[in-house]
């Protein structure tokens, strides 16, 4: 079944524009999946469409309030959420999205994302509607826009058929909870910057460990959480050895400067 993909927003240009082109058009083109973005001001009930109250107990700024969210989900699944459907609030306070979360959308039949605004939105929603509150990361946007079309995006390029090569989604980051490898294309010399020689040596064996390696180097280097959680072979945990040894037989500046 096609997966579908409803984003609920006060601004549709914000969405409609970073999902016009790309992978995500050429997806929707091919038929995998679909794509609907809609104005939560078509689901208010009042003559000036009112969408956001000011905050009980007061306090800054203005709450997005519950009824036109009901109303918009209970439009789009009448029936409510099933098994195979996702309602999605997007919120700072939500679970952290990551790859994971990715694929178990991309294996969905219905993905809704309710985007927020102003100083949030009325907690009932997330009671009442969503099944779970996601955010994109440890930083607060204007809205839920730019997450909604981050979430879609990532989403969409695993659906089968979507990307020109399918062993570019299980080479990417976080695909096998690491960073990726370095990548490098021609010229093989740029600004007396080298590729690699191994990736130049045309041994398919030598490519491949070498690419692990670094994968493991990049994140141990910058994400050492991801190693933690890992699950490395006894091959992984060789490399891990080897770049080890490499940084201890690198002199520290300290070491340098005594020099």
């Amino acid at each position: 079944m096609t997966l579908r993909v409803d984003i609920v927003t006060i601004f549709p240009r914000t969405v409609e524009a970073p999902l016009a082109d790309g992978i995500v058009h050429r997806a929707v083109e091919a038929g995998l999946v679909q794509v609907r973005i809609h104005d939560l001001r078509d689901f208010t009930e009042d003559r000036h469409r009112t969408v956001d109250d000011t905050p009980f107990g007061g306090g800054p700024g203005m709450v997005m309030k519950a009824e036109p969210f009901f109303r918009a989900v209970e439009t789009l699944l009448p029936a409510g959420p099933g098994p195979r459907d996702a309602v999605v609030l997007l919120s700072p306070r939500g679970r952290r999205f990551d790859q994971a979360a990715a694929v178990r959308y991309a294996s969905l039949d219905r993905l809704v994302l309710l985007c927020g605004r102003y100083e949030g939105v009325d907690e009932r929603v997330r009671e009442g509607v969503a099944t779970e509150e996601v955010s994109l990361g440890d930083f607060v946007l204007t809205g839920g826009e730019v997450a909604a079309a981050a979430i879609a995006e990532a989403t969409i390029r695993l659906l089968p058929g979507a990307l020109g090569d399918e062993g570019s989604a299980r080479a990417d980051s976080f695909a096998d909870g690491l960073l990726d490898f370095p990548h490098y294309t021609r010229p093989a010399l740029v600004r007396g910057r080298a590729v690699p020689e191994t990736l130049l040596s045309g041994d398919h064996e030598k490519i491949a460990r070498w690419r692990r390696k670094e994968a493991l180097r990049a994140s141990r280097a910058r994400r050492p959480d991801l190693v933690a959680r890992a699950r490395l072979s006894a091959a992984d945990e060789a490399l891990l050895r080897d770049i080890e040894d490499e940084e201890s037989r690198v002199p520290s500046e300290t070491e340098l400067v005594k020099r």
